[in-house]
Formats: structure tokens, sequence, C-alpha cells
């Protein structure tokens, strides 16, 4: 691991890889709650990160905000996804801190120790999952009794990595299938709106289209993306629909219950 303060490593991800300056203002939750999980775990902590190493070059992009606990990365990435190879290889060695995830695990067998972890972080993964029983029952093997489940999930996103794209599951659809695991006292965060939504389907869109136009629509759409996200902190109530939000992104909080 090189020695890069933390700060640059965040806005390394911010800026060449989550772009939540100008394009994916939503996983701004991810290093908001990351942090804050960070400080609740102290140097006797054993912290276990289910992720898809193998897209950003075999490191491990949330590692250095444990380093005071002890930090095991495992990729989850399917033989297909290793083969393909990183599309987002992380190259910058002023800007960025490498932390080599430590196993490669089928995500239906991962061989950790039963009672192993005092938190499990699954960032961006699950909608890449099949088999989300047999994956949650792993997770519940490995986690101690009252430890503490994070995911986060993007809600609207488009086909990707195909055929390996499977779900999209809204935090009360995990809320409820994580208490028939046996998990209680949740906690959800939401991040992003409608606006910034059109700005991501116009991010799509524009790589349809021929290359001039391409150019031509990425500098507009730069522009809208800033009026977009001051719109979703300006109008986050939905004024017509009762029981309605539209987030872009959403983290789900828990413990496992220690009965």
């Amino acid at each position: 691991m090189n020695k890069v303060n933390l700060t640059d490593h965040e806005k390394y991800l911010k800026k060449n890889v989550f772009f939540t300056e100008n394009k994916w203002p939503h996983f701004n939750l991810i290093f908001n709650d990351l942090k804050k999980i960070s400080k609740k775990n102290n140097v006797n902590s054993v912290i276990v990160s289910l992720e898809r190493n193998s897209l950003y070059g075999g490191i491990s992009l949330f590692a250095p905000y444990f380093s005071k606990s002890k930090f095991v990365s495992v990729d989850c990435s399917t033989t297909n996804i290793r083969k393909r190879g990183s599309y987002n290889k992380i190259s910058n060695k002023n800007s960025i801190i490498k932390m080599k995830n430590s196993y490669n695990f089928d995500y239906k067998n991962i061989k950790l120790k039963k009672n192993f972890a005092d938190t499990i972080l699954i960032p961006n993964l699950m909608h890449h999952i099949p088999n989300l029983e047999l994956f949650f029952k792993q997770v519940k093997k490995i986690l101690k009794k009252n430890g503490t489940l994070y995911i986060f999930e993007p809600l609207v996103r488009e086909l990707h990595q195909e055929p390996e794209d499977y779900f999209r599951i809204t935090p009360y659809g995990f809320i409820y299938l994580l208490k028939l695991f046996g998990f209680k006292n949740f906690k959800t965060n939401f991040e992003g709106g409608p606006f910034t939504a059109v700005g991501y389907c116009w991010d799509q869109a524009i790589h349809y289209m021929p290359k001039k136009k391409r150019f031509k629509m990425k500098k507009w759409l730069n522009l809208q993306m800033k009026k977009y996200i001051k719109m979703d902190k300006k109008y986050k109530k939905n004024n017509f629909r009762k029981h309605t939000s539209f987030p872009m992104s959403f983290s789900v909080t828990a413990k496992l219950n220690n009965k």
C-alpha cells in the first residue's frame, strides 16, 4: 500500500470512478456511510467487504476507510468477469491507496470462519447475485451475533455487465428478506432524486449516439447535471402523490439477531 491521504483517495474515486460531481452524485451516499461506519469500529474489529474487485484491477476501493481495523476484502466476481478483465483499472499511483483483495471466493461458498466478522459491507454488489438465499446464508454464517450488515445499492440502472445483472430490489424488499434471515434494527439512507435520475438516463442515451453528436451532448449534459443536482436538493417532496419517493440509491444497515 502506498502512502496516500484518505481524503485524496476519496477525491480520486469520486472524480474518476464514481463521477459524483457531474454524472452519478447518488454514489456520494456510500462514501458518507463508510466514514460513519469506520468511526464505530476499533482496532480489534474485523471488517469483511464483499465486492467485485476484478473490475478495478484487483484492489478494494473501500479498504482504506478501515485501515485501523482488520479488513478482509472478498472478490465475488464471477469467472466471466475475471476473464473480461477490469474496465476501470486504477493506475494513478499518486492519488489512490492500493490495497489488494485478500480472497477470491464464489459467493455461494465464502471460505471464512463462522462468526468471523463484526461488520460485513456489501457495496454495489447485490444486483449481481442470482441466488440471494444462498448468499444471505453465507453472510449470516460469517457475521458475529449482533454484528452489523451494510448494503449499498443503486435503484435506477441500465442493464450492465450482461448477462450477470439480475435484480433491482427496493430497501423495503431487502428489509423483508433480511428479517427472514434473523436481522433486525434496520436503518435506511437515501440519496439522489428524480431530477438527477433524468440526468442519469440522458447520460446513458448519449452513449447510443454517433461520436460527433455524443461529444456535443456531453458538454450540454455536464451543465445540466449541475442544475439537476440543485433541483434534487431544492425539491425533495412529491407534492402530488403521497407515499411516493424517487431516490437514485439507498443503503440498509441491520444487526444480526443475537438470540
